[in-house]
């Protein structure tokens, strides 16, 4: 972990001074509960990437909750056409980050999940060759598995037209992973709305306009709107915000 990338809180209880992990993780924490948390970064326009990849939108601050997420979560759920694009690799954490997780009776590193409803997944991508924990990918029950995937990953076949989300998420619980953490992309967050499964809400504000072109954080189907009401506004020295929306 690191106490690096200059964080502060804007509201609740504001105050100038820079936070520490330790703060940061009390105030993201674990829920007490079965708990879907979506995290997104997004320019001040509402771009969900600069040049093609979030990648452009996330600076110091962004990766430093990012990397905190990552450690707090028992799984991490990802499409899978953000694992391609984005070039996953293994899900892997630091010596800090895994002493943290173990001294908190979790496992070392999160499961992968990845969510495909055509199987196009590559095995020798280094998110499944190198996972240090066997990823699960959540698919349909006709999908046909290229060549080697069953090797690296267990496939939870659910839904007939398209994955069933909703047993999806009961079957990871079942399996013991009940904090969820959702990086993406938009149609798997439109989804996962319509579907009335999102919990949580950390979205990233990075201080820039991105311009028009670039897609919303969500995409997909419409779905009633639904109250997420504010928890926290933090802000870093460059000027990101980072905001914090959960039912509970």
């Amino acid at each position: 972990m690191s106490d690096g990338a200059p964080i502060s809180v804007l509201w609740p209880d504001p105050s100038p001074e820079p936070v520490d992990d330790d703060t940061l993780i009390a105030r993201y924490g674990r829920a007490d509960r079965p708990h879907l948390r979506m995290n997104f970064v997004t320019s001040v326009d509402g771009a969900v990437s600069l040049d093609g990849y979030s990648a452009g939108l996330s600076g110091a601050p962004d990766k430093r909750v990012f990397g905190l997420l990552r450690m707090l979560c028992d799984a991490l759920l990802v499409a899978a056409g953000t694992l391609r694009h984005e070039g996953y690799r293994a899900i892997r954490l630091d010596e800090r980050r895994r002493a943290w997780r173990r001294a908190h009776g979790l496992t070392e590193y999160p499961t992968l999940v990845v969510a495909s409803g055509t199987l196009n997944l590559d095995p020798a991508q280094a998110a499944f060759a190198d996972a240090p924990v066997r990823p699960v990918v959540l698919t349909r029950r006709d999908a046909a598995a290229p060549p080697g995937l069953t090797a690296v990953a267990d496939l939870v076949r659910l839904g007939d037209d398209r994955v069933d989300l909703v047993a999806g998420l009961a079957e990871l619980r079942r399996r013991g992973l009940g904090q969820l953490l959702c990086e993406g992309g938009p149609q798997l967050f439109g989804a996962l709305t319509a579907a009335d499964l999102v919990d949580e809400v950390c979205l990233s504000v990075a201080p820039l306009l991105a311009g028009a072109g670039p897609g919303r954080i969500t995409a997909g189907i419409p779905s009633p709107a639904r109250s997420l009401p504010l928890r926290h506004v933090l802000r870093a020295d460059d000027g990101t915000l980072l905001l914090r929306h959960a039912r509970h």
